[in-house]
């Protein structure tokens, strides 16, 4: 079942592409685009594919500001405040869910980190997450990575913006010859962030999956 909305916020109005194995998930995966892209990024369609055929409810989010027909990325403080609303929105609707996992590419990465412990989030998602501008490289935003929460990072290993550290709740994939658009093989990243969520429990009824309790940490894969 495929829902397109739009859904106001603080920020104006976001545009938000609803799909759900079955009406009531219990796992809702929220995704957002990178800085200037949008919503059907290979990356991001290959996920919410791979997701919802886990029996995993999947909404990606356009920002406000992309929604206007904007490249230049909102204040990071507009997209947080337009991202909460658009997430408390949809476990509004959908009082089935008892997983909320938030990620997203590049930016919305940095997005989905920075409202995850404010929305009770049990997990997150960061496609190529952007640790250290190019041009700025003394910049880290690794700190964002350090919710406290289940963490899957995904880069590759040619992205010009670096590749975060594992840590005790992060998990680091590196993607072989992958840049940080992540187009060489969408498939096989979103197959392995299925799996992650699998390990965790997130999957759909009849998908497999075993809760990890108490948490015992990640490993750092190349």
């Amino acid at each position: 079942m495929h829902r397109s909305n739009e859904f106001d916020t603080p920020r104006g109005p976001a545009r938000v592409e609803v799909d759900l194995p079955h009406p009531e998930p219990a796992t809702l995966l929220v995704l957002g685009h990178g800085a200037g892209g949008d919503v059907d990024a290979p990356d991001l369609v290959a996920l919410r594919n791979a997701a919802r055929d886990a029996g995993i409810g999947v909404a990606r989010v356009t920002q406000p500001y992309r929604v206007a027909g904007r490249r230049a990325p909102a204040p990071a403080g507009h997209l947080d405040e337009a991202w909460t609303a658009v997430v408390e929105e949809l476990l509004r609707r959908h009082r089935s869910v008892s997983n909320l996992v938030v990620g997203g590419r590049s930016s919305g990465a940095r997005v989905a980190c920075r409202t995850a412990v404010p929305l009770s989030a049990s997990g997150v998602v960061a496609l190529a997450f952007p640790l250290r501008p190019p041009r700025t490289p003394q910049r880290s935003r690794a700190a964002e990575l350090e919710t406290g929460l289940p963490t899957l990072v995904v880069n590759g290993d040619r992205d010009p913006f670096g590749v975060p550290s594992a840590g005790p709740r992060i998990r680091v994939e590196v993607r072989p010859g992958e840049r940080h658009d992540l187009r060489r093989d969408p498939e096989g990243i979103a197959g392995v962030v299925v799996d992650w969520l699998r390990e965790r429990g997130w999957v759909g009824a009849g998908h497999g999956g075993t809760p990890v309790s108490p948490y015992q940490g990640d490993r750092c894969s190349f």
